[in-house]
């Protein structure tokens, strides 16, 4: 039974379980509104608890029931029915309540959390907003402003903060049917709380408020949801419960229609099913990590690893080295500490747990060791040569190239099964995005392996085959290849950076390169100069600005001048680019910005269809996942593959 009714004493306890997250199915909604109907009727009961089985309260909606029509009850009129009981309800929280399930709790007279509990209203992220009286009830209860927040931003809070919030009534150590037990016990005797349909929101600052909205709605880069979210918070405030929830209703109606939302669930989706065409392979324990290279990437490896609880050993080529990415890695750790994102005892142990040598020798033991070093075939080359006279025979080595063959890095080695491709996005210990690359003859084994730590770091892992850039850095180049013909035939970067935002992208392709500097993606092009087909067409004016020494923000002058932090059009870049444009006889014409952003989608689009035909991608959800989570492609659009498709035809 899915859920089931138990009384002990003065106290019932409704329990659902329903694995493997409790998720408001229909079976569910229908089985709550069988229980309530039994407790009420039983004059023996004087208080309900309402618990989960297994590792978590109801932690939202049945996905399978997503895109189909909806039986009832519905949800809203579960909530609806146990805000009326006539007996108090508690709700005992533990694991996650999200969604729906935080809805059901705020239907609940009480609530009481074990410590590790944490509650969401996480539907932004799906394109909708709460849709069972959240947008009405959770801001009568902790307030406007705070409610607009864990809404509009769909970030859980735990235990300890959603108390402070008061957003619930008890924290309990301990087992939770116990504490809620105890909790039910207490509460018997004492006046049931007003519904908080039944109440008015608390005083607020209402300039602080609309500030608020307009900061969301700025941050929200043409999504709908954030937005609508700040309406039904704005109609929390301004109506009466009943006019508050018909109007939520409308909004949530809306936005399930909204080709946003399917975008987005198109791409949550794809997010939780990537990596299932991965070989079977058994992953090898992993405890010891080596890193090789404590520059930017190398020290963000690191760092992200140490949090996972993994002891780490930094390689460097010299003391100064070491000592300079050991500071890079304390720095972040201190900042994470600063910002409460590590406990004390957690940043003393992630100290104790780095350490820093100069000796290839410090990672014999070690279960896998990443490459971080300068992008040069020679150079890792000499890398892997030493660490393949150290490591111990079963260990995993990987590289963390952006864009040269993993193949030929292995051959370094005398078993290159055992090399795989680990690219991570900077800032690696806060980016999401991992791609695995698999060369011909990799080892299943090491493969997961690789697969397992990105697991372990909570990455969204992404396989992909061996190409020049993988996935998500060949078809960046390739539309960064358009985006200069563009300029060259008529646009400007401004112009072109414009539509990128426009289109949702948090920067352009131009001020992107600045921030990440020019000298790194014109290594590569000298790199490739030996091998570029002499009848391609080529644009030289990032050459010519970085033969000026114009790197971008680090040295000041990139494609923009840059005053601090703001960029500014530089009119000796626009007459560089006029004067290349004349140089080769072109005629520049002006391009609107559907004419900008429709060349980039095609090419993204293109070269995603020639990455899957050649089977570097094993599906085009996999492509979407990695332009969105690693390059900024707007999540609400839902990557670039899925808009080729009819249904994200109307985005």
């Amino acid at each position: 039974m899915t859920v089931s009714v138990h009384t002990d004493g003065p106290v019932a306890f409704v329990e659902i379980d329903n694995p493997p997250v409790n998720a408001a199915s229909h079976a569910v909604r229908a089985g709550l509104m069988d229980a309530l109907a039994q407790t009420e009727a039983d004059t023996a009961v004087q208080a309900v608890v309402l618990l989960c089985a297994g590792r978590t309260f109801v932690a939202g909606a049945d996905v399978r029931e997503f895109g189909k029509p909806p039986v009832a009850p519905l949800l809203p009129d579960v909530v609806l029915a146990l805000e009326g009981a006539t007996k108090p309800w508690i709700a005992a929280l533990h694991g996650t309540a999200l969604g729906g399930g935080l809805e059901i709790a705020l239907g609940c007279a009480y609530r009481v959390a074990v410590p590790t509990a944490r509650m969401g209203l996480p539907e932004v992220a799906l394109g909708l907003l709460p849709g069972a009286g959240g947008t009405v009830r959770l801001p009568r209860l902790i307030g406007a402003m705070p409610a607009l927040d864990m809404m509009a931003s769909g970030k859980p809070v735990g235990a300890a903060r959603a108390f402070e919030l008061g957003l619930v009534d008890a924290v309990r150590e301990g087992d939770v049917r116990t504490a809620a037990h105890a909790f039910a016990l207490e509460i018997i005797d004492v006046d049931m709380p007003v519904p908080l349909s039944a109440r008015d929101v608390p005083e607020f600052d209402a300039g602080a408020l609309h500030q608020r909205i307009v900061a969301i709605e700025a941050k929200a880069r043409g999504q709908n949801s954030p937005k609508a979210v700040c309406e039904a918070v704005l109609n929390a405030t301004r109506m009466d419960a009943s006019e508050a929830l018909a109007a939520e209703r409308a909004l949530f109606l809306r936005l399930k229609d909204d080709p946003q939302s399917r975008a987005l669930r198109h791409i949550f989706f794809a997010e939780r099913s990537v990596g299932k065409s991965l070989p079977d392979g058994s992953a090898l324990p992993l405890e010891h990590i080596g890193v090789v290279g404590g520059g930017t990437m190398g020290a963000g490896i690191a760092v992200a690893a140490l949090l996972a609880g993994l002891r780490v050993t930094m390689v460097e080529r010299d003391a100064d080295a070491v000592a300079a990415g050991r500071t890079r890695v304390v720095e972040v750790l201190d900042g994470s500490f600063k910002r409460g994102v590590l406990s004390e005892d957690g940043h003393a142990h992630c100290l104790e747990a780095f350490s820093g040598s100069v000796d290839y020798g410090a990672l014999a033991e070690a279960d896998l060791v990443i490459e971080a070093v300068f992008e040069d075939m020679d150079v890792k080359h000499a890398v892997f040569e030493a660490l393949d006279a150290v490591v111990k025979p079963e260990a995993v080595l990987a590289t963390n190239t952006s864009y040269l063959d993993v193949g030929q890095i292995a051959q370094a080695v005398a078993r290159p099964a055992r090399v795989i491709g680990l690219h991570f996005f900077s800032p690696a210990h806060i980016m999401k995005l991992l791609e695995l690359v698999i060369p011909v003859g990799a080892d299943p084994d090491a493969v997961a392996t690789g697969a397992a730590l990105g697991k372990r770091l909570r990455k969204i892992t992404v396989p992909s085959g061996v190409c020049d850039g993988f996935i998500g850095n060949r078809i960046m180049s390739a539309y960064r290849r358009a985006c200069e013909y563009m300029i060259e035939d008529g646009a400007l970067p401004a112009d072109v950076d414009q539509a990128m935002r426009g289109f949702g992208f948090p920067m352009g392709i131009f001020e992107m390169q600045d921030l990440a500097g020019l000298d790194i993606s014109w290594a590569m092009r000298k790199r490739q100069s030996a091998t570029r087909d002499p009848a391609e067409r080529y644009v030289d004016i990032a050459d010519q600005l970085c033969e000026q020494g114009r790197f971008g923000r680090k040295t000041g002058l990139g494609w923009y001048l840059y005053d601090g932090k703001s960029a500014q059009v530089d009119p000796e870049v626009t007459a560089l680019i006029e004067a290349t444009s004349a140089r080769k006889g072109i005629t520049r014409t002006p391009l609107s910005e559907d004419e900008i952003m429709g060349r980039i989608l095609d090419v993204m689009q293109a070269e995603g269809r020639a990455i899957l035909a050649e089977g570097i991608a094993a599906r085009a959800e996999d492509i979407d996942v990695v332009m969105v989570n690693g390059y900024g492609f707007p999540r609400w659009r839902g990557g670039p593959m899925f808009m080729t498709s009819e249904q994200g035809a109307e985005i």
